[in-house]
């Protein structure tokens, strides 16, 4: 049994513990969870996101938020979010491409939302720059336009798992039946989220169900303050466009999956995420009187927003080995049996423009 069996789980508990929250318990959990107590990042780590694959990324999502501001406006007063930010490699990227740009460099507050003191951590060694806050609410974001931009954030969000069996509704949970064994059941369902999963029709024909309910609630405090404020939320993730009957739940250890009985034997040193059903989140971004944008995938984006002609005008000052690096990272990000298909993106916005680069 590892520490965080110990600190986690009463082991003498019988009760059920459902899926969203025993991942959550895992990831988050002071000190001992996956996030609170070592840095996933990089090569050394257990994946690499875009942002530490290629500073191009981060240029990319700059120079969108600026077309994005410029379609706004150009507001004086301006506020950029980065939700679950890693280990700060795409805000230290904005802040130095936003140099070049005076006037929204001066209208622009940046801040970081972050719930791991851990990655805190990281974030300030790699971001020192007085315009960027750190905060745990929007609370003290009230003057201007916002935008909210997460990459690979919703993915990391636990989420609940429900069967619909004879119209009966049933969630999976998780139970210990000994010291070193962790098995999953199902039990009758709640009421409230039997209602609400049924309030969206892409989940209606589904037997197996993959439902964000936390997730929904922080993009509920991220909605109600761009209802307050005007802007949007820009989400990069790797998900599916069509709602399936898939139990997408998974774990990374070393930059490799791993077995969810490798997982349950090393909590709290493996990530545990789920694929993200945009279908469902447009609907959700709908129900909540947002306008959103056409879902597309990250290779169309990017592609679409210049990366191509982005990496041909640096080419020019690089060296051989300089230009065979970036052709493998951008192979990466734009390759469709990499993260060029498997990652998508979508806009949920509430201001007049309805045109914005990337989508079309």
């Amino acid at each position: 049994m590892t520490k965080i069996h110990n600190k986690i789980f009463n082991i003498k508990l019988k009760s059920p513990i459902p899926v969203d929250e025993f991942v959550e318990k895992v990831l988050y959990e002071p000190k001992v969870g996956y996030y609170t107590s070592k840095d996933p990042f990089g090569e050394n780590g257990d994946f690499i996101t875009s942002p530490t694959i290629s500073n191009l990324f981060s240029e990319i999502i700059t120079i969108w938020l600026i077309s994005t501001w410029e379609k706004m406006g150009k507001p004086k007063k301006f506020n950029f979010i980065e939700l679950g930010p890693g280990d700060g490699s795409l805000t230290k990227i904005l802040i130095n491409t936003l140099k070049s740009f005076p006037e929204i460099n001066k209208a622009t507050k940046i801040y970081l939302y972050e719930k791991s003191n851990f990655l805190k951590k990281l974030q300030k060694k790699k971001i020192n720059n007085k315009k960027v806050k750190w905060i745990t609410n929007f609370n003290s974001i009230n003057n201007g336009p916002v935008i909210f931009f997460g990459n690979e954030f919703f993915d990391a969000i636990p989420i609940k798992q429900f069967t619909n069996k004879n119209n009966q509704f049933f969630e999976k949970c998780f139970t210990f039946e000994s010291k070193d064994n962790i098995s999953e059941i199902f039990i009758t369902g709640n009421n409230q989220d039997r209602d609400q999963v049924r309030s969206f029709k892409t989940l209606e024909k589904l037997k197996f169900i993959e439902f964000p309910k936390k997730g929904f609630l922080e993009l509920s405090k991220i909605i109600k303050k761009i209802s307050e404020l005007t802007g949007g939320i820009l989400l990069i993730d790797y998900g599916y466009s069509t709602s399936r009957n898939l139990n997408t739940i998974q774990a990374v250890m070393d930059n490799k999956k791993i077995s969810m009985e490798n997982m349950f034997r090393n909590l709290g040193k493996a990530d545990i995420t789920s694929l993200v059903n945009f279908s469902l989140l447009k609907e959700f971004f709908v129900q909540n009187n947002l306008k959103v944008t056409n879902i597309v995938s990250q290779k169309f984006f990017l592609e679409r927003m210049g990366i191509i002609k982005r990496a041909q005008i640096l080419e020019r000052k690089m060296t051989k080995k300089q230009k065979k690096y970036m052709s493998e990272t951008l192979t990466r990000l734009l390759e469709e049996k990499q993260m060029g298909k498997l990652f998508k993106v979508i806009f949920g916005y509430k201001f007049n423009n309805n045109n914005f680069f990337g989508f079309e």
